[in-house]
């Protein structure tokens, strides 16, 4: 099955924002003031799979001005309801270390389930069910009218919660994750934002021959007001395999609705 366009445009550390208050427009820096809540709703599917789309959702709440937890989840159909998986369930926070006029710096922590239920499985189906915890920042530089971010996540997967020194290896996995994101606000309602991940398996019994996967995404918002925006977006996956990058056939598209209340 064709990966759908979820991943790079509803992320466990996906955001939004700008650097007015309550301004929720796309920007990968945004964090909610405190009492406030962010919704972010997705919608994707992918060019080469059109026959199954996914609903993503991430509810986010702001606890103080500086600390924010957020809840991710997303569903995926086939043909037409012919078939659905539950894809995971995370919960994420972030913590803002630096505020300093322009420059900001978050630590960032999550835990994430999936699948919850895959195609033609029972729920939480024990073989298939991964455990990632996720540990990283992320950090920038925001004006009025563009933002340039980048982070680091270090991912644990494993076949249980807990079992840290479960023997064997091939059930647990170590992770990098490094990205860049870029935000332009070009007008009252418009801004355009770009964004590049690059995955890693970091065990020594992956194929030395495999050097990870890029995801690229890009795409156009439209902004109602200051609490409300409206996204459309493609993606693409550049993977190394047998010795070589392979840009992956298609293209991912979808659309994004992000309300701060």
């Amino acid at each position: 099955m064709k990966k759908i366009a979820l991943t790079s445009l509803l992320a466990v550390f996906a955001a939004a924002g700008a650097n007015a208050a309550n301004v929720i427009d796309g920007n990968p820096l945004y964090m909610p003031q405190k009492g406030h809540f962010v919704s972010e709703t997705v919608v994707g599917s992918h060019s080469e799979n059109d026959q199954d789309w996914s609903l993503g959702e991430r509810f986010g709440w702001g606890i103080t001005d500086r600390l924010t937890v957020g809840l991710t989840t997303s569903v995926t159909e086939h043909a037409f309801f012919e078939n659905f998986s539950w894809n995971e369930v995370a919960v994420d926070g972030a913590y803002r270390l630096i505020d300093d006029c322009a420059w900001k710096l978050d630590v960032l922590g999550g835990f994430e389930v999936t699948p919850m239920r895959a195609y033609h499985n029972s729920m939480w189906e024990k073989d298939m069910t991964t455990y990632s915890w996720i540990a990283g920042v992320r950090g920038g530089y925001m004006t009025e009218d563009w933002t340039l971010a980048a982070h680091a996540n270090f991912i644990y997967k494993n076949s249980g919660m807990f079992n840290w020194a479960y023997d064997d290896e091939y059930t647990k996995n170590h992770n990098l994750n490094l990205g860049v994101a870029g935000h332009w606000t070009f007008s009252d309602r418009w801004s355009a934002i770009a964004s590049a991940d690059y995955y890693k398996t970091l065990d020594s019994y992956f194929d030395a021959n495999n050097h990870g996967l890029w995801e690229l995404a890009a795409g156009l918002n439209f902004n109602f007001d200051a609490t409300k925006y409206l996204g459309v977006y493609i993606s693409k996956d550049i993977e190394h395999n047998d010795g070589g990058w392979e840009s992956q056939d298609g293209i991912g598209f979808g659309a994004k609705f992000g309300i701060d209340f």
